[in-house]
């Protein structure tokens, strides 16, 4: 709600520029809520404050295919001392463990690890730095990473903004219902998201294959 009050105080030129400014940096490998920034944004343009859904959505997307280009050429430059030091720096999201996660999901699904990572926030985080440290061809990198940026970026203003606009109607029909159930199918799909997330974790972390003992 903090968020949303202060967008609301911000002309709309500053929105757009603070989408794409938090989105990239946060593509690039800063741990920034984004994904915050970005609902708050998409659900303001839904009630008429001057906030053009089609612009912002393209903002959203210029800084996330953006950020995650710059992610890339600095981790496939700084390798893995890289890696190392953010997890000094921000030994909450870039842990060991963190890394081997994300490291093992690059591993399995190679360009797809960096679309669908653009929906999870760890991997969103991760997918620039990463995939330039694993040194994935960058063609492939920037395929996965533009059609995820549309997809998520463009996706989630979308579906927020008519969210809001059918949030808006029902209040003034029916009150608090429409809001319950509004905020009922965003917490729902939010958590269907983190339960495929998790899921996927699992899945790479059992798919890795037990270490041999040494013979005596």
């Amino acid at each position: 709600m903090h968020v949303q009050e202060w967008l609301d105080s911000v002309p709309a030129a500053a929105v757009y520029a603070v989408v794409a400014l938090v989105i990239g940096l946060e593509s690039l490998g800063i741990p920034l809520p984004g994904e915050i920034i970005l609902v708050s944004a998409a659900l303001m343009s839904s009630q008429h404050s001057g906030v053009n859904p089609v612009v912002l959505g393209a903002c959203a997307t210029a800084g996330a295919v953006i950020g995650d280009s710059i992610g890339y050429a600095i981790g496939r430059k700084g390798g893995r001392p890289l890696l190392a030091w953010l997890g000094r720096k921000f030994p909450r999201h870039f842990s060991e463990g963190h890394v081997a996660t994300a490291e093992r999901s690059f591993e399995k699904w190679g360009m797809w690890a960096v679309f669908f990572g653009r929906f999870v926030a760890l991997l969103r985080i991760f997918a620039g730095p990463l995939a330039g440290v694993l040194h994935m061809p960058y063609w492939k990198f920037l395929i996965a990473n533009l059609l995820g940026g549309i997809c998520w970026a463009g996706g989630t203003t979308a579906v927020i903004y008519y969210v809001g606009v059918v949030a808006e109607d029902w209040l003034k029909r029916f009150s608090y219902l429409g809001l319950v159930v509004a905020v009922l199918i965003g917490v729902t799909s939010m958590l269907v998201l983190k339960r495929k997330a998790k899921k996927a974790a699992a899945e790479s972390q059992e798919a890795e294959p037990e270490p041999v003992p040494a013979a005596d």
